[in-house]
């Protein structure tokens, strides 16, 4: 792109060998030195005056409208100098093109970003209404059967409401689930750091889920290198609850007759926690999405399997506030492999 002196200079250049041509015409026959001399003084002067209007009037003319565009740009920290100086960069236009064009790519990219998130927002939002309606019709389906006659029959109506009472299990469960990743996403994530066995910490876990796992006809497994002492600095409600979540996920998903593994592995200033099982394994195009709230890798089991899809999501969070983050390792049919860490006590 031309700077205003280039087109200034060209324009010059142009009127004043327009003038040496009317002049030659004109004045054909030059009677002395001093006549010659003259006519070039005068060129010259036609070829000064001209670009100095031109050249005036075609940078007032460009910085009308660089002033207009500068103020539509006005989260570049150049602008403010370039608006309160004299434009003599001989760039300007150039110095314009570059700036617009990023400023057109970073709108481009915010604009993509909020593409992105709405599309989050309407998937979560359906997710979510799914997961309510599932228990809620369940609930209205059996207290209008005991209200139209079966809570008469005693072979019937404790059994319609045990299992309306497990429905609300489950939506008090994703309530409780909700506001605990409300809490984590929307500010810090308080936490009440303790030193703590990590491996006791799982062996109780291992307790807790013994009947789901014997249900689910899963071994649980424990493997370090030293399965007496494994002292971590962490919050131990939280890092229980990222366990516990880890594990049974692994025992929903597993094959009968399997297995679950936690390992620990010592690195130096922290403890590497390895959760490792047999099961179905993951396809690597659902591994980038696997922490998102409600997302199934495979929607039409998964509706079939307790939980509220918000496990992952919590565990991401819940690391993530102490510092460290999770990673998953998994192959179709051949299992899946969590892997995080906490900080050495």
């Amino acid at each position: 792109m031309k700077s205003s002196k280039s087109i200034a200079l060209r324009i010059a250049l142009i009127v004043s060998i327009t003038a040496l041509v009317v002049m030659c015409l004109v004045y054909r026959n030059l009677h002395t030195i001093t006549d010659f001399y003259k006519m070039v003084l005068v060129i010259l002067l036609i070829m000064g005056v001209t670009f100095f209007i031109v050249n005036f009037y075609l940078e007032k003319f460009l910085l009308e409208r660089v002033k207009v565009i500068y103020k539509t740009i006005n989260n570049f920290k150049r602008t403010k100098s370039i608006l309160n100086s004299e434009v003599k960069d001989s760039d300007l236009l150039e110095e314009v093109n570059r700036d617009v064009h990023a400023w057109t790519q970073d709108k481009l990219g915010k604009i993509e970003e909020l593409q992105i998130q709405e599309n989050f927002r309407k998937e979560f939002i359906g997710n979510l209404s799914h997961e309510l309606k599932t228990p809620l019709f369940t609930i209205q389906g059996y207290i209008l059967t005991l209200l139209d006659g079966a809570l008469d029959d005693p072979q019937h109506n404790e059994l319609f409401l045990k299992k309306a009472a497990k429905s609300v299990a489950r939506m008090t469960a994703l309530l409780e689930d909700l506001d605990s990743i409300t809490a984590a996403e929307g500010a810090e994530l308080p936490l009440i750091k303790e030193k703590f066995d990590i491996v006791n910490l799982t062996n109780e876990v291992f307790e807790l889920l013994e009947s789901t796992s014997a249900r689910s006809e899963i071994e649980l497994r424990l493997k370090s290198s030293n399965q007496k002492f494994e002292f971590v600095n962490a919050d131990k409600e939280k890092i229980t609850q990222v366990i516990t979540n880890l594990l049974l996920n692994s025992v929903k998903y597993g094959n009968k007759g399997g297995y679950t593994e936690v390992r620990f592995y010592d690195m130096d200033d922290t403890i590497l926690i390895e959760i490792k099982d047999d099961g179905i394994g993951i396809e690597e195009k659902h591994l980038p999405r696997l922490f998102e709230r409600f997302y199934r890798v495979d929607k039409s089991r998964s509706r079939h399997i307790a939980g509220t899809g918000l496990g992952l999501a919590i565990t991401k969070h819940i690391l993530e506030a102490h510092g460290h983050h999770i990673s998953v390792r998994s192959s179709l049919g051949k299992g899946s492999t969590f892997a995080f860490s906490l900080t050495k006590a």
